[in-house]
């Protein structure tokens, strides 16, 4: 009989989802915070705005549409550089801890935690499947960490 992972006691033994599900959510007065996200149309105008900045500016040192034909691709990526970097910037000075959140939003059960507890388990378990369904293709590319052979 061949010994399971479990009966090897060299090798580190993963945590099941519900262990390490548990384990986060302890750690959530000290590590979760809530931070603002902006989408749909102000992102789309924060874009549009930088684009519009960028091609002045651009424009003003002679680079135009006319003499570098793909210039908009070069825009267009700067400007959600730049407006990601914004709203990064934004939502990183406003957080909100998960106690501050239960407060505000009366939350005396917890339930925002269980919530959390469930969909931490649920996106921890689909990530171990995603991994394990490509497990078997990593053999070439685990080989660049293969320990080099003797006398190489």
């Amino acid at each position: 009989m061949m010994p399971s992972d479990n009966d090897t006691p060299d090798l580190p033994q993963p945590n099941q989802p519900d262990d390490v599900s548990a384990e986060l959510v302890r750690l959530m007065p000290r590590d979760l915070v809530f931070v603002m996200r902006f989408m749909g149309e102000s992102q789309h105008r924060l874009q549009g705005h930088f684009q519009n900045f960028i091609r002045a500016e651009l424009a003003a040192r002679g680079v135009t549409a006319e003499t570098h034909p793909m210039i908009h691709l070069f825009i267009e990526s700067h400007a959600i550089l730049l407006r990601d970097f914004v709203f990064s910037g934004v939502s990183l000075s406003r957080q909100f801890r998960v106690e501050e959140i239960e407060r505000l939003t009366g939350d005396t059960t917890s339930m925002i935690r269980v919530d959390i507890w469930d969909q931490l388990k649920s996106h921890i378990e689909t990530a171990e499947k995603q991994f394990h369904a490509q497990a078997g293709g990593l053999s070439g590319l685990l080989s660049a960490f293969e320990k080099p052979v003797e006398g190489q």
